[in-house]
């Protein structure tokens, strides 16, 4: 089974900048303003990156 990129809003400060979203090395993450990062799946290549960068942990690839 594949694994999927999944973000847990909650988790999510929602106040700054997601570093994660520069993380991403085929830029399937996006950020509108401060809201919660959202994932192109299409793009997503699911290699972690982004999950392990976040010091929220409200990325989760499972």
């Amino acid at each position: 089974m594949e694994k999927k990129l999944n973000i847990i809003v909650e988790k999510c400060p929602q106040n700054h900048k997601c570093p994660a979203v520069e993380i991403c090395p085929v830029g399937a993450l996006s950020q509108n303003k401060f809201e919660a990062p959202v994932v192109d799946l299409n793009k997503c290549i699911r290699c972690g990156k982004c999950s392990n960068f976040c010091p929220k942990k409200a990325l989760i690839l499972e």
